[in-house]
């Protein structure tokens, strides 16, 4: 039997579902990229519109670090700075955040540099695993992230163990122009819309710090009155 011509309309008027691939993710991870840097340092962050398909990603110099994650996909993110670029975002940093101009580490291979792009990058990290359980509804687990300076003579490959990977890397500029590249490398996936659903909001750093005090000021003042009350008390019954 033939379909009814409201089963026909149907099927003409249904959009087609919403895909979530492969280059979504990377747009989406970059996108933390910026947003955290910006915040960070005060400057601006941009990344190119075109993106790079490699074969491989790897460590290289000046520093750079990698993060493994899994979970809902699995993939491996490297992060490759040039010495420029580190010390821009590093500087920027640590101004921003109130330390003198002098007590700055002058070279990107200190340890104190490594260890502030270091928690940057975990934060950048944490930015794109909270988005991909917001938005995707599914959960990745990522791995600490450590900056290593490199030699120019060394190049270092890293291994994420994928089925099918694809790889990409994408272009960034600093306020100043200093380069700095992203490379992801992920299993190939998409992401199918099966129903609409609108994505939870971002949580907001400052309201939950603010909320987590307000949390510990009620139990804190109730104690002092109870203090308070059982002092009163006290006195009375010695006749004060």
């Amino acid at each position: 039997m033939g379909r009814s011509a409201i089963e026909r309309t149907r099927m003409k008027t249904t959009d087609k579902p919403v895909v979530y691939g492969i280059e979504d993710i990377l747009t989406s991870l970059c996108n933390s990229v910026t947003r955290v840097l910006n915040k960070a340092t005060q400057s601006d962050i941009r990344y190119s519109g075109m993106v790079q398909r490699i074969t491989r990603t790897c460590l290289k110099p000046d520093i750079g670090c990698f993060v493994l994650f899994d979970g809902g996909f699995s993939g491996l993110v490297i992060i490759n700075f040039s010495a420029q670029a580190a010390m821009e975002l590093y500087s920027k940093y640590m101004l921003h955040m109130g330390m003198a101009r002098e007590d700055l580490a002058g070279s990107f291979t200190a340890d104190e540099v490594g260890n502030v792009m270091g928690e940057l990058m975990n934060q950048v990290l944490g930015d794109f695993t909270s988005k991909v359980h917001r938005e995707l509804q599914t959960h990745i687990t990522q791995s600490q992230p450590k900056m290593m300076a490199l030699n120019k003579q060394v190049l270092l490959s890293v291994d994420a163990n994928l089925d099918q990977p694809e790889a990409r890397r994408v272009t960034f500029y600093t306020a100043a122009n200093h380069l700095f590249y992203l490379e992801m490398a992920i299993d190939r996936t998409e992401f199918i819309q099966l129903y609409d659903f609108a994505p939870q909001e971002a949580p907001d750093p400052d309201a939950l710090i603010a909320q987590a005090h307000a949390q510990g000021a009620a139990p804190r003042a109730e104690a002092a009155a109870s203090a308070s009350s059982d002092t009163d008390d006290l006195l009375k019954s010695l006749g004060m």
